[in-house]
């Protein structure tokens, strides 16, 4: 993982063009992060499920999403179909043979040095609510190499957990995965006390692979959403997730299939929920 030292230098040069940005059409990519997460999300099993998330740096914006969520937008594009119906109603389908990436994640993150703000949808309708920068990081005098990288030591207890950081000082960059930010350096890794949770930076793109490139992100996953509160966010999402054939009903859309399983994961929900170990376990 040598890759990762040879672009330290230019990283220096992007800390200040990312606080002091000029005025482009497009958001240039400057810097492309690929995280693996670990993560137990039922008590009653020691499985973990694991995923990849990226974060992309840009000249004005840095998103944080989901590779699977994000490869998902990018079939639905290509292979959507819409059928008007003459009642006014519109039955939505895909091309013979599609298949949707599935994840639990479909949510975006956008880290600025001031907020973090993160956008997801209930039933049809896209929400966002921001939250402060983390700002009670205590920095530890300890070190460690990982992947090549010599780490510095952070801990902070967030959202009702207690978490481990290990961050770059030669990587310049105050983001990390989720809603971690605000330290003197990329976050390399960043575990909870009881190891339930665990990113660690896997990947990252060359100087030369980011040449020419630009955010590549769609709009919609972060323009026109509704501003709102977590605890309203996640309220809203349960009532959708409750009602789902419900609230495709009431804006007109036909559910091609599944409306059987919808309702069986809706049971299935209802009987795993006092089980379910979320990241965030307050607000």
């Amino acid at each position: 993982m040598n890759y990762f030292k040879k672009i330290f230098g230019f990283l220096v040069f992007l800390y200040s063009a990312i606080y002091y940005p000029q005025s482009y059409q497009q958001d240039t990519l400057k810097g492309e992060f690929t995280y693996n997460l670990k993560a137990k999300f039922d008590k009653r099993i020691d499985k973990y499920h694991e995923e990849l998330f990226v974060l992309k740096v840009g000249e004005r914006k840095v998103f944080f999403a989901s590779i699977v969520s994000l490869k998902g937008d990018s079939v639905m594009e290509k292979s959507g179909t819409t059928t008007h119906n003459v009642d006014g109603s519109i039955t939505l389908g895909w091309k013979t043979g599609v298949v949707i990436p599935k994840t639990n994640f479909n949510f975006t993150i956008i880290q600025t040095n001031k907020n973090v703000q993160f956008f997801d949808s209930a039933g049809m309708s896209l929400f966002t609510y921001k939250q402060p920068v983390i700002s009670n990081w205590e920095l530890a005098d300890e070190t460690k190499i990982i992947n090549t990288i010599t780490c510095k030591k952070a801990e902070v207890r967030f959202k009702g957990r207690n978490w481990i950081a290990w961050y770059a000082p030669e990587i310049p960059l105050p983001y990390g995965p989720m809603k971690f930010s605000g330290l003197p350096g990329l976050i390399i890794k960043i575990t909870d006390e009881k190891e339930d949770y665990d990113f660690e930076l896997v990947k990252s793109l060359s100087v030369s692979q980011l040449k020419g490139k630009f955010i590549n992100i769609k709009e919609s996953r972060y323009t026109g959403a509704i501003e709102t509160t977590q605890a309203k966010l996640k309220q809203a999402q349960k009532t959708a997730n409750e009602n789902a054939a419900a609230v495709l009903a009431s804006y007109g859309t036909t559910i091609i299939q599944g409306q059987e399983m919808i309702k069986e994961r809706e049971k299935a929900r209802e009987e795993n929920e006092k089980y379910k170990n979320p990241l965030e376990l307050s607000e």
